[in-house]
């Protein structure tokens, strides 16, 4: 069928913890899957509210640093000795995407929609996730591991962020998909019964 070759890398994506700072393909080509996901991936209404940094090398290991004191600056001791080894595996890696929805596209969106306003923040989040995905699976398709991140629940930790790259505030940063040549064999996955999970009426 047509859509096996379609279904197949994203069959294949899977959360890989096991990372290390190298990468099978070169930077231009992980640069050039991240615009043609924000280019090709819908958003609401065509709103185009994605934003997507790219970082690599030096500036994935500062950005991992960042987090780090960020988490120790936050959660008890106990969590952070939890955390931290978690984090150092992340900084090991080749490189990270920022996912951000740009607030300004959102806000003005809204302004010219009243009737759709109080929904354009949900939908904004449907098309982060279609983002998210689009990038994590083609970069594992070309042979990284990778996994995704959520290390923007702490304010303060975003301010760094716009500040060490010079970034707009209206950027809300929403994920960080980490990235590297996998070391290790992912966990196995298992499944719930599709029968469960989706319902034909009307065949």
């Amino acid at each position: 069928m047509a859509s096996d070759t379609f279904f197949a890398p994203i069959s294949a994506r899977r959360s890989i913890y096991s990372i290390s700072a190298a990468s099978p393909i070169p930077d231009s080509r992980i640069v050039e899957i991240v615009q043609q996901t924000v280019k090709h991936v819908p958003s609401a209404f065509n709103v185009q509210s994605a934003r997507a940094v790219v970082l690599l090398k030096d500036e994935h290991q500062k950005f991992w640093g960042f987090a780090d004191a960020a988490v120790k600056g936050v959660v008890p001791e106990a969590v952070y000795g939890v955390l931290a080894p978690k984090l150092a595996g992340f900084k090991a890696g080749y490189g990270t995407v920022l996912f951000f929805e740009d607030q300004a596209d959102l806000a003005a969106l809204k302004a010219g929609n009243q009737n759709v306003a109080p929904f354009v923040d949900e939908w904004s989040e449907h098309s982060s996730g279609a983002h998210q995905f689009t990038v994590w699976t083609a970069l594992e398709a070309e042979g990284l591991g990778a996994s995704l991140q959520h290390y923007n629940f702490m304010p303060a930790f975003s301010e760094k962020v716009w500040e060490e790259w010079n970034l707009p505030k209206d950027w809300k940063l929403r994920s960080q998909l980490v990235f590297g040549t996998p070391t290790g064999d992912p966990r196995e996955r298992t499944y719930k019964p599709l029968e469960d999970r989706v319902k034909v009426f009307g065949q």
